[in-house]
């Protein structure tokens, strides 16, 4: 990103990160927790007043798939939403279709957004049944190496576009500020 802080670019008004925190708030989900370095001050500010419980992964440096197993650790619920902080168009309307799709689907052990075509993306959710192996994860990998070895349990859920778009560059970022 040049030097600059994605989780903290400007969404109307706000920092990414309070963005996302906001519409996983309004979902259909129990509670919010998000994983944080230990380092940055102003994610935690841009938290502030939010009913949201922050983790701090005192070891991020060690890549996604560590950064899961610290906001999955003490979970006691039946499963988790991820929801990656760098996809600005996913909407509470979004999350909340891939939470009807678990009861619909309760034997799934996970459910995926995916755009039309069916191409896997976010936000993803997994079952309790998965967390054991999540914990087997190492590197910057995420959840990848547990959801292809449970494909056949997965149910993907259609939500277009905004399950597969991230913003990880300048570039990504002028381009979706262009379209808006």
């Amino acid at each position: 990103m040049g030097g600059r802080d994605k989780l903290l670019e400007d969404i109307d008004g706000v920092p990414l990160l309070r963005d996302r925190a906001i519409t996983c708030l309004n979902a259909a989900v129990d509670a919010v927790r998000v994983v944080l370095p230990p380092d940055r001050l102003e994610h935690r500010q841009a938290l502030s007043g939010l009913n949201v419980e922050i983790v701090v992964n005192e070891a991020s440096g060690l890549g996604l798939s560590h950064s899961l197993n610290v906001g999955l650790h003490g979970l006691t619920a039946d499963a988790a939403l991820i929801v990656l902080a760098d996809m600005p168009d996913l909407t509470t309307t979004h999350l909340d279709k891939v939470v009807a799709a678990a009861k619909a689907h309760p034997l799934a052990k996970a459910l995926r957004g995916s755009d039309h075509s069916g191409k896997a993306g976010h936000p993803v959710m997994i079952r309790k049944a998965l967390f054991s192996e999540m914990a087997q994860l190492e590197g910057d990998t995420g959840a990848q190496p547990v959801l292809r070895r449970h494909k056949a349990e997965t149910v993907l859920v259609p939500i277009g576009p905004a399950a597969l778009r991230d913003l990880d560059t300048p570039e990504d970022w002028a381009e979706w500020r262009a379209r808006r």
